[in-house]
C-alpha cells in the first residue's frame, strides 16, 4: 500500500486571517486540526483519522477557555 506524504494545510477567512490549519494526506484531513475566529481566537480543535473526526474535540469560548469537550468515536466501515 502506497503512503502519501502528509503536508501542512492552512485555510483562510475572506479577510485573509487564518480560519483553519492542520495536515492533509491524499486530499483528506489527518492528525491535529485547529479552527479560528476572525479575531484570531481559537474556536475548535481536534483530530482526524483518514478524513474522519475521532477522539476528543474541544470547543472554546471567545476568551479562549474550554466551553465544551465532545468525544467522537471512529466510524465503523462495513463491507471492506
Amino acid at each position: 500500500m502506497k503512503r502519501s506524504k502528509t503536508r501542512k494545510h492552512v485555510e483562510y477567512h475572506k479577510d485573509g486571517t487564518v480560519w483553519a490549519k492542520g495536515n492533509m494526506a491524499d486530499g483528506l484531513p489527518v492528525g491535529y486540526w485547529e479552527w479560528f475566529r476572525k479575531d484570531g481566537t481559537k474556536l475548535r480543535s481536534g483530530h482526524f483519522q483518514n478524513g474522519a473526526q475521532v477522539g476528543e474535540w474541544t470547543t472554546y469560548d471567545r476568551q479562549g477557555q474550554v466551553y465544551k469537550v465532545t468525544q467522537i468515536k471512529p466510524k465503523v466501515r462495513r463491507g471492506t
